[in-house]
């Protein structure tokens, strides 16, 4: 009997352990979100947004853009010095990662034109969905990414899924609602409308899932 109660605590302290996976937590002035991964349908932005976060390459970036019912993003370097104008406009992958086309040929060198093959997939855009931004080139995604604050089934299929929040949902409540020009005025026209004022900061580290959700 004694065999029988060593051998299934084991059974659940492995079973335990073959789901401690990598998690982000994401840390802002607002709280903090831990994300899960979705490596198996998006292994390279996966494999991306960890080195980066690893390098501290997320650590200062703010959310430069929040809208309401659809996306807070952020991500960009950017963003960390005093030019609005220029936020959303940087960034770049992990590593290189290749291509499907000769233009890939000779980026190896410069990282700074390193991004990441479009990894389309099932999963949907809901609340807490981590997605990664790009420009209308579906090869494009870099280290801007956005979380969805709800259902946007617009995007599903059209951008890469890679993560969800499983903890601090509230925390993408309080970002979005943020003052920014476009919430003061909504006949504003700059390209900073969506950009908080007050500058939301982050850091993102990655640890065990058992240990993030005790924090």
């Amino acid at each position: 009997m004694k065999k029988i109660i060593g051998l299934l605590l084991i059974g659940v302290l492995f079973m335990s352990c073959e789901k401690d996976n990598d998690v982000a937590v994401l840390s802002t002035s607002y709280g903090a979100m831990v994300i899960e991964f979705y490596p198996d349908v998006a292994p390279m932005h996966v494999e991306s947004f960890k080195i980066l976060a690893e390098e501290g390459y997320f650590d200062g970036t703010t959310f430069h853009r929040v809208i309401p019912g659809f996306v807070i993003q952020g991500g960009d370097p950017n963003s960390k010095d005093d030019n609005r104008m220029n936020d959303g406009t940087g960034g770049r992958a992990g590593k290189f990662f290749g291509g499907k086309t000769d233009a890939y040929v000779g980026r190896e060198e410069d990282p700074s034109t390193w991004t990441i093959p479009a990894e389309f997939n099932d999963s949907l855009h809901v609340k807490g969905t981590l997605s990664m931004a790009r420009s209308q080139n579906p090869d494009s995604g870099s280290s801007q990414f956005f979380i969805c604050h709800g259902p946007t089934p617009q995007l599903n299929n059209q951008y890469t899924v890679f993560g969800k929040v499983i903890k601090g949902l509230d925390v993408i409540d309080k970002i979005v609602n943020v003052d920014r020009p476009n919430k003061q005025n909504q006949y504003y026209g700059g390209p900073d409308g969506d950009n908080p004022f007050e500058k939301v900061t982050m850091t993102v580290k990655i640890m065990k899932q058992s240990q993030a959700m005790e924090t």
